[in-house]
């Protein structure tokens, strides 16, 4: 076990300041207080503080004007658009940027909530006012929701499909010191949009309850209806930021982007696409710190978990088929063992490691509470954000996973094998788990989770292998005492109160 340094010379991974509060020690060295800041201050727009200075500083040290972006989607029916505005939202809440989408559909539901294609017919006078009272209604929420400070990026979900319609939105956001963002997606790949067509009128809200094969054929008419009055972003609009995502992103076209948060938006954007798809993730089998309850380390995986690896492959051939998929583990000995008898191509990942406990690397809880009881409180009050002395905190963990939330979007089938505290900062990003229950939620051991993108949510379903595994789920508050369930028994896969949509099957 590490020497344990007295917990009154530490707290939260800083030296105290004897009651001051600027960052300096006793003698006077600069400490930044990191773990001080509040959620999301890296990446917001700090106060206004020099007399007469009109400039904002955000976190990363960009010098920008009163930031607030609204993003237009632009684009015909069955394009992705929705998917695409839903995955922007994550990605910005999951980095801590406040972000909301505002989807002109779900505001026209309100008075019409099962239109037929008819509706949409801009000949259709009575429609054509009814949706513009719709964007109408959605542009002034968005507005009164952009005055509160913190709230930086709105997303404004609709087709926007005719020059006049997306100058009124521009000529609306600039009187109202929003900047705009145009994001159009231009598909003409029939078999995407088939896929797409097939999606919507099974999760669509617009045709809940309605024979699917209906469905589809009144969605194909109402796309017939906004083919004939679209247009696309084109050189009349030069005047106006914009990214066009062509085919799925063989083809990004960027114009006029101003500042630092619409290229990180952007940036996202090109790495996005639209193909339907699922991602697997998995924790390591059992290992032998598992079972005595030390956390960290590069442990071997127990006999428990070498069983669980054997049975691995069964429970991917059960929910993926014969789909070609790869295989990314972390660089740790207990996530390759896992791995190793998967037959596909695997890559590893430093950024895939489990957290960094720093000091606490190899120690019970119980051992850390004892050694250091102020970091143990602090880290039950505030998880997401506490860091490890010598470690990392899950913000530090999410920022490292970044590029691997990228290269995820740029890929297709992927199944995932790593590390608890890992899995939970991914799982986040695809669910939408806020950053205070996300460092609970449990991820139960010798368990295959199926994550699949759709336009309005993921789905989630769940294979557990009847393979019994000891329980590394630690209550706030708790010593996390060790359980071995019975064989056939699941535990449960996250706190209560999260709401998923979940299916689970167990396999022998």
């Amino acid at each position: 076990m590490p020497s344990a340094l007295p917990p009154s010379d530490t707290t939260n991974g800083a030296d105290h300041t004897d009651g001051q509060d600027n960052g300096q020690t006793a003698n006077g060295q600069y400490m930044p207080q990191l773990n001080r800041a509040p959620a999301g201050d890296f990446m917001r727009p700090a106060a206004r503080s020099r007399v007469g200075s009109n400039s904002k500083t955000n976190g990363v040290g960009v010098q920008v004007e009163e930031t607030r972006i609204c993003v237009v989607m632009v684009g015909l029916p069955a394009r992705g658009k929705s998917l695409i505005a839903q995955k922007v939202v994550r990605y910005l809440d999951w980095l801590s940027i406040t972000a909301k989408c505002f989807n002109v559909g779900s505001y026209r539901r309100t008075g019409t909530p099962h239109p037929s294609a008819s509706f949409f017919d801009f000949s259709n006078k009575e429609g054509e006012r009814l949706r513009r009272a719709a964007a109408e209604a959605a542009v002034v929420d968005m507005c009164k929701w952009f005055r509160k400070p913190d709230n930086l990026i709105a997303i404004l979900d609709a087709t926007n499909s005719t020059k006049s319609r997306r100058r009124w939105i521009k000529e609306r956001c600039d009187a109202e010191g929003i900047e705009t963002l145009f994001v159009e997606s231009k598909c003409d790949d029939e078999e995407l949009i088939m896929a797409n067509i097939k999606e919507v009128k099974t999760t669509s809200p617009d045709y809940v309850g309605q024979d699917p094969e209906e469905a589809a054929k009144d969605f194909r008419e109402r796309i017939k209806m906004y083919e004939r009055v679209y247009e696309t972003l084109d050189e009349d609009e030069t005047d106006l930021t914009y990214c066009k995502i062509i085919d799925v992103g063989s083809q990004v076209i960027i114009n006029r982007i101003q500042d630092y948060l619409q290229s990180r938006v952007v940036y996202y954007l090109m790495n996005l696409h639209i193909k339907p798809r699922s991602i697997w993730i998995s924790r390591h089998g059992e290992s032998m710190y598992n079972l005595s309850g030390q956390i960290g380390g590069d442990a071997d995986l127990s006999a428990r978990g070498q069983q669980y690896a054997k049975l691995l492959p069964s429970l991917v051939s059960k929910s993926a088929g014969d789909r070609p998929l790869t295989v990314w583990t972390s660089t740790l000995k207990r996530t390759g063992q896992t791995a190793r008898y998967l037959p596909y191509e695997k890559l590893s990942w430093k950024a895939l490691d489990e957290l960094d406990s720093g000091v606490c690397d190899s120690m019970t809880y119980a051992e850390i509470e004892e050694a250091y009881p102020q970091d143990f409180k602090a880290r039950d009050e505030d998880k997401y954000n506490y860091r490890y002395l010598g470690g990392e905190s899950y913000r530090d963990v999410v920022i490292r996973l970044e590029p691997i939330i990228m290269e995820l979007e740029r890929s297709e089938n992927i199944l995932i094998v790593t590390h608890q505290a890992v899995l939970r900062c991914i799982y986040a990003y695809f669910m939408g788990v806020s950053q205070e229950q996300s460092p609970w939620m449990e991820v139960p051991l010798h368990c295959l989770i199926k994550l699949t993108p759709r336009a309005y949510k993921t789905e989630e379903e769940r294979f557990h292998a009847d393979v019994p595994a000891v329980s590394t789920w630690r209550e706030k508050g708790s010593k996390a005492e060790h359980s071995v369930p019975t064989p056939g028994q699941v535990s449960s896969p996250v706190l209560q109160g999260v709401e998923k949509e979940s299916a689970q099957v167990t396999i022998s």
